[in-house]
Order: structure tokens, then C-alpha cells, then sequence
């Protein structure tokens, strides 16, 4: 796909980058304007104006000496604040790091944006240490999602929280970000995003502030699925291999276990109505059981890796700085306090077992479709004033989507509301390596979907 035509409608959005008759240095300056609107409050916590407009002019004169274009030419790009920028602190959204020293060198995350031509707008905002899927922040407030209605503030979803705001509200091409049980599709769900989770050992992490090591990918939020290629493939340094087939070749899986327990009703209607499209254009649909999806519980009933591994890095920090934590992030990391290495090991051992188990069920089919979370965007206030309130929807966001993590799988979230309605995702995945599979039978969802409105 060439950026410069980059399926983004002004119509749609007036604020939306229409790169393809800006120069980049205008594209940037819309950018960094839009970061500072109220769609955008809480979620910068820093800016590269100087960069940015640095990358954007080097773009331009490129293009002007008809220099070969680079696929992101100076086209605007977040970076959640958990990836080291050149110049640049980086503290995880985080008091207790307030003090940290800027970074020597970009991660390779990051440094394969910038090669690609990307222009880096600013770190985002994100649940503190990226340990939470609803996305709020007591340190540096909550971004509103910009679904919501006037008056009442919804979630924007974690922890990518600003990274996905910097996207719905026009004014980037793309969100770096991660994903360890959720935190690039919840958010892309719940605001009518595309996120992809990409399989982890794709994407490079040094230079990123861990949440699990086991678990964590690095990859990003975009508008639409083919941008979502665009962008894979860049940080994965690999050509997606796409082999586009017709719907009526695909044959589809939809597990009950777990994945469809305790739907709304808009949502259990939403992903009615996409298997209804999918059935009519062609595609075999099949339900199946996979009941070792049931075992998702006792895999975490320790905490699960991201509490070992989340303990394994904060425990120093947090014996001298543990006033500078979010309360309800520090209870969670200390949850891997009382794990032995016995413990996780076996963790480890039955995760192996499991990932077996899942894959020779699934092995058949192109995919697997699920709702991204059970749920649409709850309003914040609720959740910041109740602990028992926050947990409660903090788990329900993150129950499908971490699915995918301990499978060490790939997935991608896609909207499947209907316009004017609060967003929903649909959530297409597989096993480990299946990218391009999932790639390609994404757009072909979407391209079904858009012609079902």
C-alpha cells in the first residue's frame, strides 16, 4: 500500500490527516495541533515537536528531489510512554519515574518507525506500567474515549489508552504500542480501532519498559486493516505474505467456551450479526467447543506471568517508591511476590502443555472469531471512585483478549458496530506464526462488514 493514500476520509473526520494532498510538514503541524484540543487532553505526556517537524521536512525535501518515498513518509506516529525515544524520559505513565534520565537511542521498535520515515509526534499517556486494560491513570489523569456521549466521560480502554485516543480523535496515522493480555485490541475495541497483536517473537522489545517478558508484543492501533499491514510489517521488519482469498474459502471457528460467557446484549447482537454477514457471503462458520479455554483460571490463579515477571522487575523500586505507584497497580505486582521459582516454572510448563492442547483443536480452520471484550465502554467515574467496581471490569476487558498472549498467538480486533452505535470489536485470531493467515482473512471480514452498512 503506498501512504500517500492512506484510506483515511477528512469527511468522516475533519481533523483526519489526508496526507495524501498535505506536504508531511502540514500533516505534522495538524498533528501536533490536534494534540493539544480537549479530544486530546491527558493524552500526551510529552511531545517531539522538534523532531516531528524535523522528520516532516526531511520527508519533504525528499519528495521534492524525487528521492524514492519511504513507506511512512512523514506521516504522524505515536509512541506509547513505554518505548525509549532518542532525547527523551521515558517512565510508563509512572510518578515513581519521574526522575528518569532521557534516552541514549531509540528502541528498535521505534528506530524501525523512524527509518520508515515516520514522524514521532509524542509519547502517550497509558495505564500505569501498562498494567491495566480500562486505561485509567491517577498520575496523569484519563484520556476520554472520543466515543463518548457529551456529558459522559467512557473509558478509552488500557493500556494503551492515549496511544488508541491519539488515533480515534484524528491525529495520527498509527499508535505504537504494546500488548500483554489485551492492551492494543481493548482499546482499538472500544473506540472502533483496528488493533493488531502481532505473535511476539515477531517484534523486537529491547528498549521497552517490561510488563511481562513472556507476554509482551510490541505492535500498533491504526484506522483500518491494510494501515495495520502497512505498519507490521515495519516493525517486524518482514513483507506479510498475504494471499487473499474470497470469504467462500475461509472456513471460520467460534469457541463457546469462555469466549461468548456474559455478552451484553449489544454485543452478543453485533457478533450475531457479523457471523450472519460472514455465513451469507460464504464463509463456514463453525462452533466448537474448546473447552481448554477453561483452564484460563488455573493458569492465572497465581497472578499469572505478568505478576512474576512485573514483581521480578518493581520489587527494588517499589521498596523505596512504592508512595509513587497506583495503588491498584502495585497490588497486582506484589500478587507475584509470593510465587516461587517452582511455581514458574511449572506455570511455564502447564502453558506449554496448554498452547498444545489449543492448537491441534484449532489446526483446521483459517481462524477464530470472538467479541474483542464482552463489553462496550463503561463510563470512568464509576470506576475511579470503586476499587470493587475497577477489578470487576478490569477483568472482563482483559478475558478474551489474553486468550490470545498465553496462546502466544496473533489477533486482530476490528469494528463491527453499527454507525452511530457505541464501538464493539470483533476479535480475529490464531495460533503463533498465523499473521499473514489472520491478515488476510481480516480484510476480507472488513470488506464484508463495510458492505453490510
Amino acid at each position: 500500500m503506498n501512504p500517500s493514500e492512506a484510506r483515511m476520509d477528512p469527511q468522516q473526520n475533519p481533523k483526519i490527516i489526508a496526507v495524501s494532498v498535505q506536504s508531511a510538514a502540514e500533516a505534522v503541524s495538524r498533528a501536533l495541533a490536534a494534540a493539544d484540543e480537549p479530544a486530546c487532553t491527558h493524552v500526551y505526556l510529552r511531545k517531539f515537536e522538534a523532531q516531528a517537524r524535523a522528520a516532516a521536512q526531511a520527508s519533504d525535501l525528499a519528495r521534492a528531489a524525487g528521492s524514492p518515498r519511504l513507506p511512512l513518509a512523514g506521516l504522524p506516529v505515536s509512541i506509547k510512554d513505554l518505548f525509549d525515544v532518542a532525547g527523551h524520559p521515558c517512565t510508563g505513565g509512572s510518578r515513581s519515574m519521574a526522575d528518569a534520565t532521557p534516552a541514549g537511542a531509540d528502541c528498535t521498535a521505534v528506530a524501525r518507525l523512524r527509518a520508515a520515515g515516520a514522524a514521532l509526534i509524542g509519547h502517550t499517556n497509558l495505564s500505569e506500567f501498562a498494567f491495566s486494560g480500562v486505561g485509567t491513570n491517577p498520575h496523569h489523569g484519563t484520556p476520554a474515549n472520543p466515543a463518548s456521549p457529551k456529558g459522559q466521560p467512557l473509558i478509552p480502554g488500557g493500556s494503551t489508552s492515549g496511544g488508541a485516543v491519539s488515533v480515534a480523535a484524528g491525529g495520527v496515522f498509527a499508535a505504537l504500542g504494546s500488548d500483554t493480555g489485551g492492551s492494543i485490541r481493548i482499546p482499538a475495541a472500544l473506540q472502533g480501532l483496528v488493533g493488531f497483536k502481532n505473535t511476539q517473537r515477531l517484534t523486537p522489545l529491547d528498549g521497552t519498559i517490561p510488563l511481562s517478558t513472556t507476554l509482551d508484543t510490541a505492535c500498533a492501533i491504526t484506522r483500518n486493516v491494510a494501515d495495520a499491514i502497512l505498519v507490521h510489517g515495519i516493525l517486524s521488519a518482514r513483507v506479510p505474505r498475504m494471499s487473499p482469498r474470497p470469504l467462500a474459502a475461509l472456513r471460520f471457528a467460534v469457541p463457546r467456551t469462555l469466549m461468548l460467557d456474559q455478552l451484553d446484549p449489544s454485543v452478543a447482537a453485533a457478533f450475531d450479526r457479523v457471523l450472519r454477514t460472514l455465513h451469507d457471503a460464504g464463509a463456514a462458520v463453525q462452533e466448537i467447543e474448546l473447552a481448554c479455554l477453561g483452564h484460563m483460571g488455573q493458569l492465572h490463579s497465581q497472578g499469572g506471568f505478568a505478576a512474576a515477571e512485573s514483581w521480578a522487575w518493581h520489587r527494588a523500586r517499589l521498596a523505596t517508591r512504592a508512595q509513587d505507584y497506583d495503588p491498584r497497580v502495585a497490588l497486582r505486582i506484589r500478587r507475584g511476590e509470593s510465587m516461587s521459582a517452582a511455581d514458574y516454572i511449572d506455570l511455564h510448563l502447564a502453558r506449554r502443555r496448554w498452547i498444545g492442547d489449543v492448537t491441534r483443536e484449532i489446526e483446521s480452520f483459517d481462524a477464530l472469531l470472538s467479541p474483542t471484550v464482552p463489553m462496550q465502554a463503561p463510563a470512568i467515574a464509576p470506576l475511579l471512585a470503586s476499587d470493587d467496581a475497577f477489578f470487576e471490569v478490569n477483568l472482563r476487558l482483559l478475558r478474551n483478549p489474553a486468550v490470545v498472549n498465553m496462546l502466544d498467538g496473533c489477533a486482530l480486533s476490528l469494528p463491527c458496530h453499527n454507525p452511530g452505535d457505541l464501538p464493539i470489536g470483533l476479535m480475529v485470531w490464531g495460533p503463533a506464526m498465523a499473521d499473514d493467515g489472520v491478515l488476510a482473512a481480516s480484510l476480507a471480514i472488513e470488506a464484508a462488514l463495510a458492505g453490510a452498512h
